[in-house]
């Protein structure tokens, strides 16, 4: 019979190769177990509170602080004022683009250059032409708006 090739140096690295993994697979439990209990919070510490100012909290907000809102108060969008001077204005059209459908009216009175769009002025209009007008303010600054030719007496 042959002798066996094992030798007690081998056997002891062995157990402690056996023993290392067993340690591993023990600490790899561990953190499952750990990382499981971590996990677990209440139904309460998960719950999340939105206090007066809309900030996130975790506490229960003070039902003594409450106000009440009526939806016809709530105002969605912003809301532009276009105060409109009915004043009729005089003035000669300086600047005009008919591609793009916009010029400017220097106003008789005050030399101000005033802005036109052609939806608000008569179809023909063109440079040079004397023109009468009210001024609106818009959302860029002052606008002409009715814009229709002078008539010539």
């Amino acid at each position: 019979m042959a002798k066996s090739q094992q030798t007690f140096n081998k056997g002891e690295r062995e157990k402690k190769r056996k023993k290392k993994k067993k340690e591993k697979m023990e600490r790899r439990e561990q953190r499952k177990l750990e990382k499981a209990e971590k996990g677990k919070l209440s139904f309460e510490e998960q719950l999340a509170y939105v206090d007066e100012n809309g900030n996130i909290t975790h506490t229960k907000p003070d039902p003594t602080k409450k106000i009440e809102i009526k939806a016809e108060d709530i105002v969605l969008g912003a809301t532009i004022e276009r105060k409109s001077v009915v004043i009729q204005r005089n003035g000669r059209v300086k600047f005009f683009n008919e591609e793009k459908g916009y010029g400017f009216i220097t106003d008789k009175e005050t030399r101000d250059s005033i802005f036109v769009h052609i939806n608000n002025a008569y179809p023909s209009i063109k440079e040079n032409h004397k023109v009468t007008f009210e001024i609106e303010q818009g959302p860029k600054g002052p606008t002409a708006v009715k814009v229709e030719p002078t008539v010539q007496k």
